[in-house]
């Protein structure tokens, strides 16, 4: 068996394991990253890609961002639809200039990928049957197959980054961690077309025959979502059945048209909430999806991986400083609270947007009523504003 060691293993080249790299990288900390997936496959791989101001910030700070400045689309504003009729919330406005910008998740891969690599940064591709071993002492282990070759990875900390099903939160014991969890009774059915966006800015509608969804992914390409029940599968929704239903549910009074184009791709997504406490067993600390999953309304998961990662970054900085345990004991604590406060506005947005199951009238008055007061009310589409441009880091 081929036996190396690095300071820090990170399972998983995502969003999170790699801006984890490059953190680790400006504070000196060697690192390697483990992925199971091709390059090619993770650099491809559709996927939500609307990043808070905060995650611009950082991302502008580690120098990693030339290219989304230069191609991302950013939003000052989002539109909210109600029976034929648009409300905007001015995002920028009621927050002091903070904003979203559209850039594909997996063309932040592209350029963090790119950068680690031209910086000598370690990345194994493809690797396979990954086992950790050690956790609860002072040298941890990653075993893994590459090529069908043994091999093992010996460091002092392991970052799980490796998403809902990976490896590295199966291998903490059994009763370590307490499991909360939310399934919601819709999904979304996305298409990706290539045809020119109907809008300038994102499109939440809600209707009497369920949600939608007009988001953005560059001038020629839109990326829709309705509203489905988490039964359905995509046979059942032919593309013109589809283009007819958002023209339904995002229609307006005022002439607004949606122009359609061929559909790209097509998915089902369940809605779900989970998250588990705590975020770390001993020498192992879990980032993003691995420890946390939230409904896609607030658009918050990438989001929340950054955060969790710029945390975890400065607990292993300052353990290799100093020796001083303390932040890196205080790491689910800190991650949690941002964590639940996301979960409960990414809950809340979806609630109020989305036509529930089963209904009866005086709940569907009340949800309508709510949502009639965030067009009404600047405290309250200042508190939407707030967290859908994403809390500042603490």
């Amino acid at each position: 068996m081929s036996v190396s060691e690095t300071q820090v293993g990170i399972i998983g080249a995502g969003p999170a394991g790699l801006v984890l790299s490059h953190l680790l990288a400006r504070a000196g900390i060697e690192a390697v990253v483990l992925e199971n997936r091709s390059r090619e496959y993770i650099e491809h791989r559709v996927r939500a890609g609307v990043l808070e101001q905060s995650t611009i910030d950082l991302l502008d700070e580690m120098r990693l961002s030339a290219r989304l400045r230069a191609e991302g689309l950013v939003h000052h504003g989002i539109l909210i639809g109600l029976e034929g009729r648009r409300h905007r919330i001015p995002l920028s406005e009621l927050t002091g200039g903070r904003a979203i910008t559209i850039y594909g998740q997996q063309e932040l891969v592209k350029d963090l990928v790119a950068a680690r690599v031209a910086a000598g940064g370690a990345i194994e591709f493809e690797v396979d049957d990954v086992r950790l071993s050690g956790l609860e002492t002072a040298r941890p282990a990653i075993r893994y197959l590459k090529q069908g070759q043994p091999r093992e990875l010996r460091c002092d900390f392991i970052a799980g980054c490796d998403g809902f099903h990976g490896v590295a939160r199966r291998s903490i014991p059994p009763g370590a961690l307490r499991v909360y969890e939310r399934q919601y009774p819709f999904a979304w059915l996305g298409i990706l077309a290539a045809v020119a966006p109907s809008t300038d800015e994102l499109i939440y509608a809600r209707h009497e025959r369920g949600f939608a969804l007009h988001s953005l992914r560059s001038p020629t390409v839109s990326r829709l979502y309705i509203q489905v029940d988490p039964t359905a599968a995509i046979a059942d929704w032919p593309d013109d059945r589809v283009w007819e239903e958002l023209r339904l549910r995002l229609g307006t009074n005022d002439g607004w048209t949606l122009a359609d184009g061929p559909v790209l791709e097509k998915s089902i997504a369940l809605h779900h909430s989970f998250v588990v406490e705590p975020m770390q067993h001993g020498r192992l600390f879990l980032a993003g999806d691995a420890a946390h999953i939230v409904p896609p309304t607030g658009a918050k998961g990438l989001n929340l991986a950054v955060a969790d990662v710029r945390v975890l970054a400065r607990a292993i900085a300052h353990w290799y400083r100093s020796g001083g345990t303390d932040e890196l004991n205080r790491y689910s604590e800190r991650c949690l609270s941002r964590v639940w406060r996301v979960q409960e506005f990414s809950s809340w947005m979806s609630g109020l947007l989305h036509r529930l199951p089963g209904v009866d009238p005086f709940d569907d008055r009340t949800q309508r009523a709510r949502l009639e007061w965030l067009c009404r009310s600047q405290a309250e589409a200042r508190s939407l504003a707030e967290n859908y441009v994403g809390l500042p880091f603490v």
